[in-house]
């Protein structure tokens, strides 16, 4: 399973526009709240637990008080009969050790918790850190700049003044493994750590196909030309809001060139290499990103032959 994939939840958005019932289940005390501080996911246990660690999922009645009532409520959906919410607790002061929940647990930034949870719970914290990252930057209407308000268990926002819609906004983002032959093209972002090269990717444009934005993007990149194009998985990515859409591309040759701007170096790893590679090894100094990442994926279902 690709991480933060295979959220467990029932969404029950059709419950969603029911106020009445919303409320009713972020009172009850079956209820489970994530709270969430600063865009981090509580944690239960020690900073320096061993992995796998348990999600913070806690009664509504312990973590109410970190939050007031203006704070982003999230209807993430029901754990069979059992309602689950998650909560910005951002205004608390140091709630992992003062307060109600002190002692049970500490906040942990979320790329990192996704990779030391179980695979359910990673892909809670994506649904939970996208949404309340997204209603952080809309809290006010991009229409007539009037303040906006939470609507639909957190799924929408409303503009008071204008009466404007708005809805979480999901990225699209290509990431591809170019291939020929017995060698995979990967590249080394000007961001990225010396030594560490992942598959290439970039947004979809408007008016653009999946397989047209992956041909432009290979081309601007690294200027090599694709024949065909084939979808292999997604994964929700929440830094802050992308989907990321797994490719494979056919390249009709080995000429490539970085293009200097976002790209440092493009170099063919040959599939003994990059199966190295995925087990974890740094073969002359060249490494390839965690299985966090679905680049990871890529190159392990190419260098394995399960795409």
């Amino acid at each position: 399973m690709i991480p933060f994939a295979g959220n467990p939840l029932n969404r029950a958005s059709e419950k969603r526009t029911d106020a009445k019932w919303i409320e009713s289940r972020r009172r009850d005390p079956s209820s489970l709240v994530l709270p969430m501080w600063h865009l981090e996911p509580f944690l239960l246990g020690p900073e320096k637990s061993d992995p796998p660690l348990d999600l913070g999922l806690l009664r509504p009645g312990v973590v109410d008080t970190l939050a007031g009532a203006e704070a982003i409520c999230i209807f993430m959906g029901l754990d069979g009969d059992r309602a689950v919410f998650a909560l910005d607790v951002s205004d608390a002061d140091a709630p992992a050790t003062k307060g109600p929940i002190a002692g049970l647990g500490h906040f942990r930034e979320a790329r990192t918790a996704g990779q030391i949870v179980s695979t359910e719970h990673a892909a809670m914290i994506a649904q939970a850190k996208a949404l309340i990252d997204w209603h952080q930057r809309h809290g006010f209407c991009p229409r007539c700049g009037a303040p906006t308000k939470i609507m639909d268990a957190g799924y929408r926002r409303l503009c008071g003044q204008c009466k404007a819609e708005h809805f979480p906004r999901v990225d699209p983002v290509v990431i591809m493994l170019a291939t020929h032959d017995e060698a995979c093209l990967v590249g080394r972002g000007k961001h990225f750590p010396p030594g560490m090269f992942s598959a290439l990717a970039g947004f979809v444009e408007p008016g653009e196909t999946i397989e047209e934005a992956v041909r432009r993007e290979l081309m601007e990149e690294a200027a090599v030309k694709i024949g065909e194009v084939t979808y292999h998985a997604t994964q929700p990515w929440p830094f802050p809001s992308s989907l990321m859409i797994g490719c494979f591309a056919k390249a009709e040759s080995r000429a490539i060139k970085a293009d200097d701007i976002e790209i440092a170096e493009v170099r063919w790893l040959e599939r003994g290499l990059a199966r190295e590679l995925i087990a974890g090894q740094q073969v002359d100094g060249i490494r390839v990103p965690p299985p966090i990442a679905i680049a990871y994926h890529l190159i392990r279902a190419w260098a394995l032959n399960e795409q």
